[in-house]
């Protein structure tokens, strides 16, 4: 995953958690670093045919404790979705065409009142170091709804789901046509997921949602959201990398929502599309041994990470991992630029999370009742890792 959901996965906290079944203790650190003698292992996900994925009947617990399990690293891809590669290539094409659009044009496409959770963003991130983040530029909008409510009250309550999309009509009107049919296909993959993820929790005895399925929770929400994502050539970027190597990109963070769907990355050199130049860069995840590998899958399959609501009204029976990405850094990597794409799947903003006390996922946030509505929870992220406030 290449960046944070649209509110609250951008931090880097990580808590020590109960493993029920073993009994142990796992222990994050709270900034995870890479030891720099040598490479950390490569690892293919789990990944599980579409035609598969789509019998609403046929058993895949076991691929689904594989990968999204206790023991596993907490991402799933999925392969031969139809019309995805299509899709994919359509719309990570786009991404460069954004990025050099007029900056009077982009200025216009800034929403700094959702903290630049919709439309366009460059610079407004800060790296783990504390430096502005300038190597990247993204696109936030909801690729379902263009308006998920017209209530004044809930839009400045929750800015940062519920204002409107921005789109540059006049400039670019085809990446709003490619943008919402890659998240709408990502959605519609995704809830399949969901609903074999119930099934594998169900088996363990365990109702997420109080009773409510993933599926259904994911099915009704209006807080979706898709983050095209552009990662400038190196020689336009004024920065500097320093600190972690390995999370170079993208810094050391935990989704903070149910499912995060992503596609791999596309890499760009004079406009014509190039394989990654360093086989060091990409995703790499922190497991629950405390290793950290480099994950791979392939370009035309979808994959699916699981975020801090799901392990926490799961129980812990479906888990979410700490994770980054690392640029490429050989000389093979001057002037290409990469694109990609991450659908964040989340619940409702007025959806009850009920949060047990076993999992301490930001415990100190949650009330003496266990319960909050998914937009408190969210805005309360927002203070914490923003503001600084609990």
């Amino acid at each position: 995953m290449e960046a944070g959901s649209a509110v609250g996965a951008r931090s880097t906290w990580a808590p020590a958690v109960r493993n029920r079944d073993r009994g142990q203790d796992r222990a994050l650190p709270r900034r995870v670093r890479c030891r720099a003698a040598a490479m950390p292992p490569s690892v293919r996900t789990v990944s599980i045919p579409f035609a598969d994925l789509k019998e609403r009947g046929r058993d895949l617990s076991g691929k689904i404790e594989e990968g999204l399990g206790p023991d596993g690293l907490g991402i799933i891809s999925i392969s031969d979705v139809p019309d995805f590669p299509a899709l994919r290539r359509t719309l990570l094409r786009l991404a460069p065409r954004v990025a050099n659009l007029p900056e009077d044009v982009k200025k216009e496409l800034e929403d700094p009142d959702s903290r630049y959770n919709f439309g366009w963003s460059h610079g407004k991130e800060k790296l783990e170091s504390g430096k502005l983040d300038t190597f990247k530029g993204s696109y936030y909008a909801n690729p379902i709804l263009d308006i998920p409510t017209t209530d004044d009250v809930l839009v400045s309550r929750y800015p940062s789901y519920c204002r409107r999309n921005i789109w540059p009509a006049d400039h670019l009107p085809e990446l709003e046509i490619a943008f919402k049919a890659l998240g709408k296909l990502m959605l519609e993959v995704g809830l399949m997921l969901a609903r074999h993820c119930d099934l594998y929790v169900m088996q363990h005895g365990v109702g997420p949602y109080d009773g409510e399925s993933l599926e259904q929770t994911i099915s009704r929400s209006r807080c979706h959201k898709g983050r095209l994502l552009y990662y400038f050539p190196r020689q336009f970027s004024t920065q500097k990398e320093g600190g972690d190597s390995v999370s170079s990109w993208c810094g050391w963070h935990t989704d903070h929502g149910s499912l995060t769907g992503l596609t791999c990355g596309l890499f760009m050199k004079n406009s014509a599309e190039v394989p990654c130049p360093d086989s060091a860069a990409g995703l790499y995840i922190r497991t629950r041994d405390n290793r950290v590998v480099k994950v791979t899958f392939g370009e035309d399959e979808l994959a699916y990470q699981i975020g801090e609501t799901t392990e926490i009204l799961s129980r812990g029976r479906l888990c979410a991992t700490p994770h980054c990405v690392q640029a490429p850094s050989t000389e093979n990597a001057s002037n290409v630029e990469r694109s990609t794409f991450a659908m964040f799947m989340q619940p409702d903003w007025n959806e009850t999370l009920k949060f047990p006390s076993e999992i301490p996922y930001h415990q100190e946030l949650i009330p003496p009742n266990g319960a909050l509505t998914f937009g408190e929870y969210s805005e309360r992220l927002v203070n914490k890792y923003y503001q600084g406030k609990t």
